[in-house]
């Protein structure tokens, strides 16, 4: 049986906690990374910094999101990503796009389970107009569609012309050539995604899963079924069935967790670290907190993101981060890249029960500055929070060179 603790090590090594951050971020570093969490996850809020950015910065610290975005949507000889539905909407390694067919695959032959797929098989003789447009004009955002239609549809108010796209991107017949501002163009695949890769073998859905639940597994360390399933969204009963495999085969152990009630998974050579040193704010959307029970059970600390709570019902603040320092969850800030001041605000800090408010303010600050500068902010301004003066002691006591 293994600790809690020692679970958290467990999860905090996969997720490449456990290393020291490089002097320099090269390109190199960032592919490895990328390929040891496998997905990086895209979402639209910007107050702070776009979420797929931040996962690469907690973990290796200052690098250029230049060189990021070049991975993802710059020349197609110089990409390494894709988006595609891995975890959520999320850029996943091109090398991975095989694993990926058989969901593909499913949509176009009507199993797919994606709340669009309905719309794809109703709607077909609209969506294969929007296809033939972007196979003839592409590059094509949603409003250079001839007939984007209105956006009154009950999913996050999308138009017809979006729900079309967002089907065909699904189904691998279209995908993100680059995006404009945060406004993704869709392309043919052949004209964006390498012929290399492209003309890469396709598995069967066994061994496509397979492969993604060893990953699944491998990259959060330790984990319960569910969790495991939630890493790449698979279906339950595919899940279940590829897992089992893994057992059979003595690539995957499993394991009890001292206070855990589900059974827990872990690969067979897997070992936790005697200590992990890490001090790193992380996005709501980064895979060591983006399954919220999975943060209860590893790190007992509840988390929600605050996003689309009223203002007076929030506890902590609108976009707040937690702060990872060594292998515990020990503050919560509130943060707002402040553009047109320069500044970076950390509207509130709250500390978590039972920690060193001085051990944690002298850690945050420097990681607050360090924070700043990568976002090409010139100040730290810290707000309230039972934690906000001691930060503000810590920086004014350590002012920046």
């Amino acid at each position: 049986m293994l600790s809690r603790a020692e679970a958290r090590r467990l999860a905090l090594a996969a997720q490449g906690f456990a290393q020291s951050r490089p002097r320099s971020v090269s390109r190199t570093r960032l592919i490895a990374t990328i390929d040891r969490l496998g997905l990086l996850q895209i979402d639209s809020v910007n107050v702070f910094v776009r979420s797929h950015y931040l996962p690469l910065f907690s973990r290796l610290g200052a690098y250029s999101r230049d060189a990021l975005d070049r991975l993802a949507w710059g020349p197609r000889r110089g990409r390494a990503l894709f988006e595609y539905w891995g975890h959520e909407a999320s850029l996943v390694p091109l090398a991975a796009q095989p694993l990926y067919r058989w969901r593909m695959a499913r949509a176009l032959n009507s199993r797919g389970r994606h709340w669009f797929d309905r719309f794809g098989r109703e709607r077909r003789a609209y969506v294969d107009q929007v296809l033939s447009e972007v196979a003839e004009h592409g590059p094509l955002a949603v409003s250079d569609l001839s007939d984007p239609g209105r956006s009154t549809g009950p999913w996050w108010g999308w138009s017809d012309g979006k729900t079309a796209l967002e089907w065909l991107f699904y189904a691998g017949l279209v995908t993100t050539a680059t995006r404009r501002g945060f406004e993704r163009l869709y392309d043919l695949p052949a004209r964006v995604l390498p012929a290399a890769v492209l003309n890469l073998p396709t598995p069967d859905e066994a061994d496509s899963q397979r492969t993604l639940v060893r990953h699944a597994i491998g990259a959060l360390g330790i984990a319960t079924e569910a969790e495991i399933r939630d890493y790449y969204r698979l279906p339950p009963m595919d899940n279940r069935a590829r897992l089992r495999e893994l057992i059979d085969a003595g690539a995957v152990r499993e394991v009890r967790v001292k206070g855990w009630s589900p059974r827990a998974f872990m690969a067979a050579d897997a070992r936790p670290p005697r200590r992990v040193r890490a001090a790193a704010l992380l996005s709501p959307f980064d895979p060591v907190v983006w399954m919220r029970a999975r943060a209860e059970r590893l790190f007992d600390f509840h988390y929600r993101i605050a996003l689309y709570t009223p203002r007076h019902k929030r506890s902590h603040g609108y976009y707040v981060l937690p702060f990872l320092l060594d292998d515990r969850l020990v503050a919560r800030v509130d943060l707002k890249a402040d553009r047109a001041e320069r500044t970076l605000r950390a509207i509130s800090i709250h500390a978590e029960a039972d920690v060193d408010a001085v051990a944690v303010a002298a850690a945050l600050a420097p990681e607050l500055r360090l924070t700043a500068s990568w976002l090409d902010l010139d100040r730290v301004s810290v707000g309230g929070g039972d934690l906000g003066p001691a930060v503000r002691a810590e920086l004014r006591a350590r002012p920046s060179p």
